[in-house]
């Protein structure tokens, strides 16, 4: 092997480095899990059921990212499951989109994909503790509602739209402290 070969494979870095078997067992439960879930069955069977309609779009699936804590967090995104006049549950045309939320020490920045919509066509609405988007056109619904990690000043928030991305920061209430404040003896 050369020195170039060697310098490339020091490079390149596993993407699931950061994970250890326990935290691969706990994406891959999570993932079975999904599968095996009676929602994800009912909405599989509606559709089946119901015709595959080519205009009635599906989609099933979730996110990831690593908490604060060092752990993976999952967040279920896709059509969502109501329940029709009958009571059976069925698929809605309505999306929960892919989001991320990230608490900053001053803000917290919330990133959500909401393609083929125009801005003047997105609802949003920040309370102190939640962020709730709707998206309801005749080719697209989106909605979601966000708990948020801390109390932030919701006449703060700032929004941009860009190629299907939607980013929100919003202040915090108060500013994020880290660690705690204590005398420390020096030897």
């Amino acid at each position: 092997m050369n020195s170039f070969d060697e310098e490339n494979n020091r490079r390149k870095k596993n993407p699931f480095d950061f994970m250890d078997d326990e935290t691969f067992e706990r994406i891959f439960d999570e993932v079975q899990n999904m599968f095996e879930s009676q929602d994800f069955k009912d909405m599989l069977e509606d559709m089946f059921r119901n015709g595959m309609n080519p205009d009635k779009k599906f989609v099933q699936g979730f996110s990831m990212n690593i908490g604060p804590d060092g752990k993976p967090r999952f967040h279920k995104i896709g059509n969502k499951k109501v329940i029709s006049p009958q009571g059976k549950p069925t698929v809605s045309e309505q999306q929960e989109p892919l989001t991320d939320v990230i608490e900053g020490i001053d803000d917290v920045a919330i990133t959500v994909e909401i393609p083929g919509v125009q801005k003047d066509e997105i609802d949003l609405n920040v309370t102190k503790n939640q962020v709730e988007l709707l998206v309801d056109t005749p080719n697209r619904k989106y909605q979601k509602t966000l708990d948020l990690p801390c109390e932030v000043k919701p006449k703060t928030t700032k929004a941009t739209y860009n190629n299907g991305v939607l980013d929100v920061v919003i202040q915090r209430k108060d500013r994020k402290r880290d660690g705690s404040k204590f005398k420390v003896n020096i030897e």
